[in-house]
């Protein structure tokens, strides 16, 4: 019982000093440091990144103005447009109406789109539509579930505009066309990454671009992109650039619509490979799927440093009535077999307890022993302190011969 009376020294302080502050929270702290100079250096390396992707108002890198300036040299207009109403409203004979991300358009206004645009005697540009976006903006064209893995290509085709250009960043997503009259441009592995459809009725045209490399700024001096871009997007007097907006009215058009229609499919896709990831991350670190197995320590640990160490952690906790149920627990089993009482019912007071008086040479009344050694817990440390005195003096009475 003397090592079980240390468990709370009384020169102890319960108030946690600053360098064991500093150790706990020195981990969170840094992390919170690293998470903030990450979120500053991505905001100031974003300050001067791109502002519009396929925009020919962006002079960024992946910006279209160079293209937009030099058909307004050849006395081609640009008007952008991000609403359908805009865009459909524009469709006509003397316009190309270019849809710079036709994914980002639901079902409902696809089909809008190509009901006017279809015999409207314009050309119409699909910039990298996939699957089923350029079946329905598109049909008889459907997209390669396999994508180009190179991004220069030749031409390959008797379209005037690809001949003249020669080779061109089309590479990307590759198509299949089973419509009449089509042109199949720029082949990769046997697909197309262009194709040309023309309508059913009067010269309007369609035209499936699988990449928008020969739009953006950085890339139009490269190959014959810029001259493939000027013919498909010049053979009109007016070019009407349709940005796809989230903040389009047409969006509420169907009532069938819910959150997922306003996500790319490929956060879809994405989403379902985290949950794999996830799952497989909890089976990496579930690696202990069976029972425990016991090992022996590779050093000795003495007594005395473990009563301590959890002397310690009662302390910090406030723990008084968990180490007094230890201290009566652990007295209760070591008087049993002295005083005949099997194990068994070493911590039951109706058995204990009588033979217990019995032992002594001084037995006090029953109600004192009851409650030292099943009474409620201490009120503050002295109390628990003065019970692990007790419980050794009654100890040491009952070794004695």
């Amino acid at each position: 019982m003397s090592t079980e009376a240390t468990l709370l020294p009384a020169s102890t302080s319960a108030s946690p000093t600053a360098r064991q502050v500093w150790t706990r929270t020195r981990g969170v702290i840094l992390a919170v440091v690293l998470l903030l100079v990450a979120a500053v250096t991505i905001a100031v390396i974003n300050s001067g990144a791109e502002r519009g992707g396929l925009d020919p108002r962006s002079a960024d890198p992946h910006g279209s103005r160079a293209v937009a300036t030099l058909l307004a040299d050849r006395g081609v207009s640009t008007r952008v447009v991000t609403t359908l109403a805009q865009a459909t409203a524009a469709a006509d004979a003397d316009t190309t109406l270019l849809i710079a991300v036709p994914d980002l358009l639901t079902d409902p206004q696809q089909r809008r789109l190509h009901t006017a645009t279809a015999n409207s005697g314009g050309r119409t540009v699909l910039i990298a539509p996939d699957s089923p976006s350029v079946g329905t903006l598109a049909p008889g064209v459907t997209a390669d579930l396999a994508i180009s893995l190179d991004s220069k290509l030749s031409p390959d085709c008797d379209l005037p505009a690809a001949r003249r250009a020669g080779n061109a960043d089309t590479g990307g997503f590759r198509y299949d066309t089973t419509a009449p009259g089509a042109d199949a441009c720029y082949p990769s592995d046997g697909l197309p990454t262009l194709v040309r459809l023309p309508a059913a009725d009067g010269n309007g045209d369609t035209v499936v671009l699988g990449a928008p490399d020969i739009l953006y700024n950085d890339r139009l001096d490269e190959h014959g992109n810029a001259s493939l871009a000027l013919q498909l997007l010049g053979s009109r007097p007016h070019l009407v650039w349709y940005l796809p907006s989230l903040s389009d009215d047409s969006l509420t058009d169907s009532g069938q619509r819910d959150f997922l229609d306003l996500l790319p499919s490929g956060w879809l896709w994405g989403t379902l490979q985290l949950f794999f990831a996830a799952a497989l991350a909890a089976l990496w670190r579930a690696r202990r799927l069976g029972p425990l197995v016991p090992e022996r320590l590779p050093v000795a640990i003495r007594a005395s440093e473990t009563v301590e160490g959890r002397a310690r952690l009662y302390r910090k906790t406030n723990a008084r009535d968990r180490a007094a149920a230890a201290l009566r627990s652990t007295t209760r089993t070591r008087l049993a077999p002295l005083v005949g009482v099997p194990a068994t019912q070493a911590h039951a007071p109706e058995s204990l307890l009588p033979a217990l008086s019995a032992q002594l040479q001084n037995p006090s009344d029953g109600q004192a022993l009851h409650t030292l050694l099943f009474g409620p817990p201490p009120s503050d440390d002295a109390a628990l302190i003065s019970l692990a005195d007790q419980l050794d003096a009654l100890e040491r009475e009952v070794r004695r011969p």
